[in-house]
């Protein structure tokens, strides 16, 4: 018989040593390929069992040409890369790696968080600018008197109200699939999705991109925020219209933005956002540190080994 065949569609790591010890010691083999394209995944994965992909399209024409495909792994939490309607149809497992990154993602969230509500970069380009004030350019409410809500009270959700309890926030969120009983434990008060724009001083959105859930954050949505709300994203660039975005901020609708994803990365030049007023962009480094990419390719290597083993995916994200 031939060995179960693994194929790394596309990766950025420094190597795959990790995974191929994984794949190897379980009775597997292990190839690597190069694609960025839908053709690309064809050509080079033909004969594939399992695919572990970073950024790859995986979409239906690719999974109806894998015929022994039955298994994607997604190096990561988003799988807005792979068409799981059409896995869900053709029989593919399709598995995420959603806890490799949660404390660096929460740190990131709040670091933008802090950075703006105490409106750091502002008032520290007045000062090499030659102005010295000890007060801030805008109103700065204590963090006392500021409610930190969530949009999405997950893993990450839960990691970043615990850092924002510890600032003294007050703690809210909004998740439609969670019992009473999750918010309690988090601390937090439960909040319709019409309220958490309405209500919250510090927004931050951690849910998935879907096509029920793709800018979610539209240009009425920040018009019901409060003015000096600030906006976080650390998720997925598709649930904000950042160009509805760029001119709410140039507005004054809302006091600032935190984003480390966009819509499309990396972000054009010419974006709007990139000139926009009390904003922070970062370059999709949330999930960064030394230790969580060893992480993520072990975790990932892993579902691939229960693949071999013909055992369920520990992270099963499609029925």
């Amino acid at each position: 018989m031939r060995p179960y065949k693994v194929v790394i569609t596309d990766h950025s790591f420094p190597g795959v040593a990790t995974e191929q010890s994984l794949v190897e010691a379980a009775g597997g083999c292990l190839e690597v390929a190069r694609c960025k394209t839908a053709e690309d995944v064809i050509k080079a994965c033909g004969d594939a069992d399992a695919l572990l992909v970073q950024w790859a399209p995986i979409d239906e024409r690719v999974l109806r040409s894998l015929p022994r495909c039955k298994l994607v792994i997604r190096y990561g939490i988003g799988v807005d890369n792979v068409d799981l309607a059409a896995a869900t149809r053709l029989g593919v497992a399709v598995a995420n790696v959603p806890d490799y990154c949660i404390d660096e993602v929460a740190d990131h969230t709040m670091a933008l968080a802090l950075s703006l509500g105490r409106q750091l970069s502002a008032i520290q380009e007045r000062l090499r600018a030659g102005t010295w004030t000890i007060t801030p350019p805008a109103p700065m409410p204590a963090f006392r008197d500021m409610t930190f809500a969530v949009i999405g009270l997950g893993r990450i959700g839960r990691a970043v109200l615990g850092r924002a309890l510890g600032f003294g926030f007050k703690l809210a969120a909004y998740d439609p699939v969670l019992p009473l009983q999750a918010f309690h434990d988090a601390g937090a008060r439960r909040l319709t999705l019409d309220e958490a724009f309405a209500e919250a001083d510090m927004l931050s959105l951690h849910i998935p991109l879907g096509p029920e859930t793709r800018h979610m954050v539209s240009a009425d949505r920040l018009r019901a925020m409060k003015r000096t709300a600030i906006l976080i994203n650390t998720s997925r660039g598709g649930l904000v219209d950042t160009r509805g975005l760029a001119a709410a901020l140039e507005a004054g609708l809302i006091a600032g933005a935190g984003l480390d994803v966009f819509e499309e990365e990396p972000i054009p030049p010419a974006h709007p956002l990139l000139r926009s007023p009390n904003t922070m962009l970062t370059s999709h480094v949330a999930w960064y540190s030394q230790a969580s990419i060893s992480r993520l390719q072990r975790l990932a290597g892993e579902e691939a080994v229960r693949g071999i083993k013909g055992q369920a995916p520990r992270n099963q994200v499609n029925p």
